[in-house]
């Protein structure tokens, strides 16, 4: 009888996004930072929430639309005292959002982003036979496919790829947003 281990992670960032923009204080594109702030405007029934980005050099600010002419009514009371205390966790989750930075066409600096592995699911022990690893990838990080391996194991990216090219290693599934692997 042969069992098969297979194990689930998923890659997410350590941190919100880094936006690459033009900066009108330093005069060309740098990088913009999240402040962790954020900016309501409420006007009658109509409310504006801004997430607040700021460059790291001259600290010049701009600010990512969160919220624009929506009805007071439409957000939860719990949300709209989370903007006004300037929530740094709900700041984090929207400067985590790959969507929203979609929604406001940012340019995000993939290099600088840092992340992590995070183990979703694990069927125990493998007692003999292969092993099936899935790394999930839903912001769509562009790593090498090695390199995410490697990031799991703990082995080095040239040995994962050594490994792949001598058969141990056999990556069965290869898309944007995930890999499948089989351990041999």
């Amino acid at each position: 009888m042969s069992y098969c281990r297979e194990t689930e992670y998923e890659i997410v960032p350590d941190e919100s996004f880094s936006v690459i923009r033009g900066c009108a204080g330093c005069g060309r594109k740098t990088h913009y930072v999240n402040t962790g702030k954020f900016r309501v405007n409420t006007n009658g029934n109509q409310l504006d929430v801004w997430l607040i980005y700021q460059c790291e050099k001259c600290k010049h600010t701009f600010n990512l639309t969160v919220y624009e002419r929506q009805s007071v009514s439409c957000i939860s009371k719990e949300e709209y005292d989370r903007f006004l205390a300037n929530d740094e966790s709900l700041a984090q989750q929207y400067g985590r959002d790959l969507a929203f930075f979609r929604r406001q066409r940012a340019e995000i600096d993939y290099g600088r982003m840092r992340y992590a592995a995070v183990r979703r699911r694990d069927s125990g022990d493998n007692k003999a036979g292969t092993c099936m690893l899935t790394i999930q990838n839903p912001y769509g990080y562009k790593i090498r496919t090695e390199k995410q391996i490697a990031l799991i194991t703990g082995l080095s990216a040239s040995r994962i790829k050594r490994m792949m090219q001598e058969g141990m290693i056999e990556v069965q599934c290869l898309t944007s947003q995930g890999i499948t692997v089989i351990f041999k």
